[in-house]
């Protein structure tokens, strides 16, 4: 089995392979490890990048026999010619790369094209012809779906991770995939016996921005303002500036303000996470959130005051923001 068929695919039995979504880190990893597998260890692995090489050396590649005779897996970066803005000055090249691809199938190369962007122009007969005649994966992942494909793609590889630590590999990943792969890659280095636990995960995986503004307003709703006031102080520390700090403030009052009002509108938490596309994790923290409505509104007016005030200069000492904390 491959990672890749724990996304969508339009033919996973075509080696032929077009990786497309916008996230470069998620493709990249899915590209090494099906370009990893097995049935391509004899190959001669090569790769293009269409932006840095050109066109004339992917065309070069695939038009080459190796010198030893030996099969190619062939890795194609920054397809660009997969987009609407090509300039006029490769018509040649795409019109030769256009008949390549329609005859694919004819050669013994295998080609993984990582296009990593947003939309590709679907109209151009280049681009109708790899979707053809290629196993088309897009990697396209919601956020409430993070948890299940971050196990799904920890257990394909062969480890095994315990529940609480999966919860905080993607706590601590502010629940961005790819920045959770990342920290995956170094909880792999040092698992023992394929295992990746909740101790080790706290040792390797450091919290984010996110989670310490977390932690400071929990502090301070709580309020320890001692302990707030010295995880404000940690971040400042760090180099990490008011206006850096408030902007992070006002997204997490902003997002228990909403989710405490759709409850209030009788939603469930299904519904919430679905709604407003988040991870499911983030919406139940936020329903356990001990203030009220008004509160939080209260909180959040004052936030984007002060957010205003220091971009402005009116405010430039750090107290003004630790005077805010004091005030949750």
């Amino acid at each position: 089995m491959t990672l890749l068929s724990l996304f969508k695919n339009s033919n996973l039995k075509n080696p032929q392979t077009l990786i497309w979504s916008e996230d470069d880190f998620v493709n990249d990893y899915l590209a090494r490890s099906y370009a990893a597998e097995d049935k391509f260890k004899d190959f001669d692995k090569v790769i293009v990048d269409c932006e840095n090489d050109g066109l004339d050396e992917l065309i070069a590649e695939l038009t080459e026999s190796s010198l030893f005779s030996k099969q190619k897996l062939i890795i194609v970066k920054n397809p660009f010619f997969l987009t609407a803005k090509v300039a006029q000055k490769f018509k040649k090249q795409t019109k030769q790369l256009e008949d390549i691809f329609a005859h694919i199938n004819e050669i013994e190369d295998i080609v993984i094209l990582i296009a990593s962007y947003e939309k590709i122009d679907r109209r151009k007969k280049l681009t109708k012809t790899i979707i053809s005649n290629f196993n088309v994966v897009e990697p396209k992942i919601k956020s409430y779906e993070v948890s299940a494909i971050t196990k799904s793609i920890i257990k394909e590889e062969g480890y095994n991770i315990s529940q609480a630590a999966l919860q905080l590999l993607i706590e601590r990943s502010d629940q961005v995939m790819d920045a959770i792969l990342s920290n995956y890659i170094k909880l792999k280095m040092v698992a023992e016996d394929n295992r990746i636990t909740e101790k080790s995960v706290v040792q390797n995986v450091d919290l984010s921005l996110a989670q310490n503004i977390f932690a400071i307003l929990d502090s301070a709703i709580n309020k320890n303002y001692s302990e707030a006031i010295n995880r404000l102080n940690d971040q400042l520390r760090e180099g990490i500036n008011p206006i850096q700090l408030l902007a992070v403030f006002e997204n997490q009052i902003e997002l228990i303000l909403v989710v405490k009002i759709l409850a209030e509108r009788h939603r469930t938490e299904t519904q919430i996470v679905k709604e407003l596309g988040v991870h499911p994790y983030r919406v139940k923290l936020a329903l356990k959130n001990r203030l009220n409505i008004e509160k939080l509104e209260e909180l959040l007016e004052e936030a984007i005051k002060l957010d205003y005030n220091y971009k402005n200069g009116t405010y430039v000492e750090d107290n003004f923001l630790k005077m805010f904390v004091l005030r949750v």
